[in-house]
């Protein structure tokens, strides 16, 4: 859907982009992925190899790619294709001898995204699945048991030299330039990022923020994202968040709009307590790995893989009560109101980062996975 490196977004692009620079410092790759206007079609950047075909039949025009390296007897050690099962028989009869991986960030594997036959066919085709929650594995198996022995967790990640916490102080002057920016230096800022779209539940906390600043007068909420990644169009939703916005009260709400990738790390700074209101039922939102590496307490919806890295009252806090304004009205006033509290979570959630969710440690566990396919 998006290009690598990751200058239009994406969660997946960046997962790729933050382990290339670890794994190619040891093996050869190379990133087959969408075409873009302004990237080259081919290109070598610090020796990984970048082919770019465009988005209209991809995975035939990447199929053609493979067959035509393996025309002349040569072919990839391991094919890793990230979020796309289906393209796999396409790439598997292209470049038969490879090994293949396929990682699911998404219930890729659900009814109406892939049938039965289809769906066996790839778990026989491919050596190891790699899924970025425990959660997305248990959907797997709920639906196809044979899948069981050939799936494993890979948990995503950050670069740990972008994302500054809080209390670092290098991370303070880009901190209280946005906060100037958006005329928050004084208050206490509660963050929002993602997409304005239902399943994330913008709305949700708009009408949590209604009680919390009637305790907490000091407070507001930056909301950073857009409809959909560089789509900064407000449709229909989007018009009914900044109606909300406006009930709550003047400069109580900052909509940022579309904020470029680069500069997301920036902006989770601006936060004093960060929010994910997610309703669906999420694969696991790298908004948390980025929230933890900043430093700052976070409440998440025990939604799909949320809480499998946020732990309640111990790197974070948990709604169970996802769709109650008035649940996330209480923690952030319990927040807000215990300072010792937020901090204890804040430093909780960057050890964990520092420890276990480094885009180090992500390469490291994904170059086990891809050792592991040897043995099957």
């Amino acid at each position: 859907m998006l290009p690598v490196p990751p200058i239009r977004g994406g969660a997946v692009q960046i997962l790729i982009d933050g382990v290339t620079q670890h794994l190619s410092k040891k093996h050869e790759l190379t990133i087959y992925c969408i075409s873009d206007p302004d990237l080259p079609n081919h290109e070598i950047v610090n020796d990984v190899e970048y082919i770019r075909v465009p988005n209209e039949d991809y995975e035939f025009h990447v199929g053609k790619e493979l067959a035509k390296k393996n025309k002349n007897n040569d072919y990839y050690d391991i094919v890793h294709v990230f979020n796309r099962p289906k393209n796999v028989l396409i790439y598997k009869s292209s470049m038969p001898e490879s090994r293949f991986v396929v990682s699911l960030h998404n219930e890729m594997f659900k009814e109406g995204k892939i049938s039965l036959e289809i769906g066996n066919l790839v778990i026989q085709a491919v050596d190891q699945i790699m899924t970025i929650s425990d959660y997305i594995g248990r959907t797997i198996i709920s639906r196809f048991p044979s899948a069981k022995n050939k799936i494993k967790t890979v948990y995503s990640g950050i670069s740990l030299q972008q994302y500054k916490p809080l209390w670092d102080i290098n991370a303070q002057v880009a901190r209280n330039t946005l906060r100037q920016k958006y005329g928050v230096s004084d208050q206490k800022v509660i963050l929002f990022v993602g997409r304005l779209s239902p399943v994330k539940g913008p709305d949700v906390l708009l009408k949590a923020m209604q009680q919390v600043i009637e305790k907490h007068p000091d407070t507001s909420l930056v909301i950073v994202g857009s409809k959909w990644f560089s789509d900064d169009r407000i449709d229909d939703y989007g018009q009914s968040l900044r109606q909300l916005a406006e009930e709550i009260g003047q400069d109580k709400v900052i909509f940022t709009g579309f904020v470029p990738p680069y500069e997301i790390p920036s902006y989770f700074l601006v936060g004093d307590i960060f929010v994910c209101s997610s309703q669906w039922q999420e694969p696991l939102a790298r908004v948390h790995y980025e929230a933890m590496g900043t430093g700052l307490p976070i409440i998440t919806t025990n939604r799909g893989g949320n809480a499998e890295i946020i732990k309640h009252l111990k790197n974070g806090m948990i709604i169970d009560d996802y769709t109650n304004p008035e649940a996330f009205s209480e923690a952030l006033s319990f927040l807000l109101s215990d300072e010792k509290a937020a901090v204890t979570l804040a430093k909780a959630g960057r050890a964990d980062v520092e420890d276990h969710f480094g885009f180090e440690h992500v390469s490291q566990r994904l170059e086990n996975l891809y050792l592991a396919s040897k043995s099957q």
